[in-house]
């Protein structure tokens, strides 16, 4: 029911999921009426794949999160969490409110042994392919212990949906020197050298894009900001793009036949092809979507949370975690 279009994009995304994953099955949690009529507008109807489950409360997304932790027991947003508690469902894939979503589903699932907080990791495109950056926002102040767990995570993340043996870690950093940055952030990398993981170093801003690391470690203040900013340069780019495109009837010819180039670089730097970030550190799978996102945006983050169940990426940060810090690994 969340996001900036509710149903009229996560319907039509769970219906264009499963025709290309048929084995899959897929809970659609929320005001019930609402969600009949729109699976009849797309010629759909509930079945053993495709099942509907009621949810009287709905979460604003200005809404404060204590309130809707709090105050709606039964949004669809706490119902659809509640499902993956029991085991009803493997994951979550909500686009509504993100600290609503983070609140509830640590309150209801509970964080796994050995990390201090969830971080919300996502993916951004680089020069070599991909690379997952967390946290993005859930926590501003962290202290070294808590980085390295993001370290830990997002290693394990990698490892499981890119089967990657030892993804390299980048600490995000003013600069590359292991004599810069605050007293946090040299305190991390000193844990992270002696980590066991493939810590590369410190990697700076422009370091992302280039793809220098695989895994990029922040605190969520410098998360978000960093994610932000590249959302605002590629609408920046694109929109000077066709501005001189359109200049005059030339650069119009010359975009007319540029358009298969440019068809291409818009494909390339669509961030509806990386949606969904992870909330990692919990005890269950939840995906968050943008809440601006399409059909198409939404798809993909319900196929990264299919992907992350399927990959058993709870499993492996347990085991890791057990084996950094001599947690008994939990069934999850």
């Amino acid at each position: 029911m969340g996001g900036d279009h509710g149903p009229g994009v996560t319907v039509p995304a769970a219906l264009n999921f499963q025709k290309s994953h048929p084995q899959s099955k897929l809970i659609l949690v929320g005001l019930q009426p609402v969600i009949e009529a729109e699976l009849r507008a797309h010629h759909a109807a509930p079945g053993p794949q495709l099942r509907l489950h009621h949810a009287t409360q709905t979460v604003g997304m200005d809404e404060a999160p204590a309130l809707a932790l709090r105050g709606k027991k039964d949004s669809s947003m706490r119902v659809a969490i509640d499902l993956v508690k029991s085991g009803e469902a493997h994951a979550c894939v909500s686009a509504g409110n993100t600290g609503a979503l983070m609140a509830i589903s640590r309150f209801v699932l509970k964080t796994l042994p050995g990390i201090d907080r969830p971080a919300i990791a996502g993916i951004m495109p680089t020069m070599k392919g991909e690379v997952y950056v967390l946290d993005l926002g859930a926590n501003v102040n962290c202290t070294p212990e808590h980085l390295l767990q993001f370290a830990i995570m997002g290693a394990m993340l990698v490892s499981a949906m890119q089967h990657k043996d030892r993804p390299s870690i980048g600490l995000l950093n003013i600069g590359e020197e292991a004599i810069k940055g605050n007293d946090v952030v040299k305190q991390t990398a000193e844990l992270l050298r002696a980590s066991g993981l493939n810590f590369y170093g410190n990697v700076e801003g422009d370091d992302i894009f280039k793809g220098t690391t695989e895994v990029v470690v922040c605190d969520g203040f410098v998360g978000n900001i960093a994610l932000k900013s590249a959302e605002g340069a590629a609408k920046m780019l694109r929109t000077f793009l066709t501005d001189e495109f359109k200049r005059n009837w030339f650069t119009y010819l010359c975009g007319m036949l540029a358009a298969p180039v440019l068809s291409a670089f818009k494909r390339r730097m669509d961030p509806a092809r990386y949606n969904g970030a992870s909330l990692l550190g919990l005890k269950g799978i939840v995906v968050k979507s943008h809440g601006s996102a399409d059909s198409f945006g939404f798809e993909k983050a319900i196929e990264r949370a299919f992907d992350e169940v399927r990959e058993g990426v709870l499993q492996r940060i347990s085991q890791r975690l057990a084996a950094a810090g001599h947690y008994k690994a939990e069934a999850v």
